[in-house]
């Protein structure tokens, strides 16, 4: 009930000589004391709270200290803890906790130098009550957790040195159910058969990106099923990636973002950007693998569908800022903002876009040997941008003009908007679903959406469908639509999400039924983000959004209840 962490933190410090003290980064935490290792008292203060970065602690050093304890307890109302009570959970029987450090959070619960381009290790012991599992993204040296006290602790290891973003922390009632020889899904009991069948593809998966990427250097690769309110697809944390259950479709449509998460075991967790302004050397080349691996398991129409997703998705950004705007740049400049900003298409979809683009000039029997050996080379280091142009032409460009001149990586990476000669990706798949979006839109018959027409349709196809129509179809279209969801995909959020967000810009009454079930089930910012802004285009949306959104709203993360409350007040 007190939706509080309390306990120490003790961080081994290397210092400089003549360093004579830390600060550490802490944001809504009450600190108690501070230490050193022999327990003596350490003077420290807290300088002015700012409203992104928290307050910074300030820990005087005595000449020989090595280490500081910081015991503290977080705020109720943090947001690098997200705490449910039962009914936010599947089986609604007991609590659960998960925390999100993404992207400057861990300060929110752990005090300590939460910096990018600062990389360190960790152990942690972890005591809650007996019943529950917690978990983290290390190693687990206590599975099943050993007594203590009143309740069960459980102790972790993580060796190798992770940006603090990557320091992750879940308890609740779960269980575990393997799928290979070093992966395997964590989630509550009433979900855990399904994940299993879900994700049964994520030993492929890592074998996919080992062919690409190089050896997997984190031993295990795990999932997490979190309860609804996960506000994000998923969540790259070394050993034990967050997923959402909204993933759980039933027929294993939604694992690209699985393959995306464990992308980023290379760039992010083993090679990571030095600043939140590098970003795209994270998201850029991660979106690059996740579409190589869809394209080794399923092949090149699926990933090339997933690229042209991508590829509007990044029009689109471009066109809302303007192609002039600096932030359509990959090397951002974020001095004085909150990273955050930085989680558009331009670093994830233009980053992966500018990779490709190398890919074709020099050829994948080239460009695939160079990636690996980036990788390699910069193994558990902190990298700018220019370190990596750099490092293109060394190793890669050879030096050799013309080819300097073709992939013109400066353009790519310091220039606002996309270049005019960019790779422009195709799917006749989807061409072929556009063609009967405009027949469907310009007919007033809705006989072309018969069981034969669409049931070969795969989720991709279904939900580019509904977003190429423009809102206005007439009552038996969106009746005809209505009941072909329901058919063909039942189970999918990503088809149904497309559905809902037409109906409620159609102002289509007989939707908001489910468009409320599916606000109030779930609180991923993707899908719940967009259809309150569909909502609130109209009157009669926006009154039933204000509605909904007071029962819905405690479900809600806090950085997706900010975006909404502006929406709909």
């Amino acid at each position: 009930n007190a939706r509080q962490l309390r306990g120490r933190a003790s961080l081994d410090l290397r210092t400089a000589p003549p360093a004579a003290a830390v600060v550490l980064d802490t944001k809504e935490l009450r600190i108690h004391a501070v230490a050193d290792e022999r327990g003596r008292l350490l003077s420290f203060t807290l300088g002015a709270p700012d409203p992104v970065l928290g307050r910074a602690l300030t820990v005087e050093l005595p000449a020989g200290v090595t280490r500081v304890v910081v015991e503290y307890e977080t705020s109720p109302d943090g947001n690098g803890l997200v705490w449910l009570a039962p009914e936010g959970t599947a089986g609604g029987e007991h609590p659960f906790v998960f925390s999100h450090g993404h992207a400057i959070l861990t300060r929110n619960w752990i005090p300590t130098q939460d910096s990018l381009g600062l990389r360190q290790t960790y152990d942690a012991r972890i005591t809650i009550q007996r019943g529950l599992t917690a978990v983290m993204s290390a190693e687990h040296l206590t599975p099943a957790g050993v007594p203590h006290g009143a309740g069960r602790r459980f102790e972790f290891r993580m060796t190798q040195p992770i940006p603090t973003y990557l320091i992750a922390l879940a308890a609740g009632e779960l269980a575990f159910r393997p799928l290979g020889a070093r992966t395997g899904v964590f989630a509550e009991p009433a979900l855990v058969e399904r994940a299993r069948d879900e994700f049964a593809d994520l030993e492929r998966m890592l074998a996919a990106a080992e062919a690409m990427a190089g050896p997997y250097r984190w031993g295990r690769a795990d999932l997490l099923v979190l309860p609804p309110s996960f506000p994000f697809g998923g969540m790259e944390n070394p050993r034990l990636t967050f997923v959402s259950p909204t993933l759980l479709a039933g027929d294993r449509s939604l694992t690209t973002v699985v393959a995306h998460e464990l992308a980023h075991a290379w760039p992010g967790n083993l090679v990571t950007p030095a600043t939140w302004s590098d970003f795209w050397l994270n998201e850029g080349f991660t979106v690059y693998l996740e579409l190589r691996i869809n394209e080794a398991l399923y092949g090149a129409e699926r990933a090339a569908m997933l690229e042209v997703y991508g590829h509007r998705e990044l029009e689109a950004q471009v066109e809302r800022l303007g192609a002039t705007h600096p932030d359509t740049r990959l090397h951002l400049d974020l001095a004085g903002r909150d990273p955050a900003v930085a989680v558009t298409a331009i670093p994830y979809v233009k980053g992966a876009a500018f990779l490709r683009a190398v890919e074709r000039a020099v050829g994948r029997a080239r460009f695939d040997p160079y990636l690996r050996s980036w990788f390699d080379r910069h193994a558990f280091q902190s990298v700018t941008t220019d370190a990596f142009l750099r490092d293109l032409r060394e190793h890669l460009l050879g030096g050799d003009a013309e080819l300097e001149r073709r992939v013109d990586a400066r353009r790519w990476v310091y220039e606002p908007g996309v270049p005019s000669d960019a790779p422009r990706p195709a799917s006749a798949a989807l061409e072929r679903v556009e063609a009967a979006a405009r027949a469907f839109a310009a007919s007033t018959s809705a006989r072309s959406l018969e069981a034969g027409a669409t049931s070969a349709w795969t989720p991709q196809e279904w939900r580019h469908f509904l977003d190429a129509l423009p809102p206005g179809s007439s009552d038996e279209q969106l009746r005809a639509l209505d009941e072909a969801v329901s058919r063909d995909h039942p189970n999918n959020s990503e088809v149904l999400f497309a559905w809902l967000r037409l109906a409620m810009r159609s102002q289509y009454a007989p939707a908001l039924a489910a468009a409320e079930r599916f606000l109030t089930a779930q609180g991923r910012g993707k899908f719940v983000k967009p259809l309150y802004a569909a909502m609130a285009e109209s009157e009669w949306g926006a009154r039933e959004a204000r509605r909904i959104y007071r029962v819905a709203r405690p479900l809600y993360h806090a950085t997706v209840a900010a975006a909404v409350d502006a929406m709909v007040g």
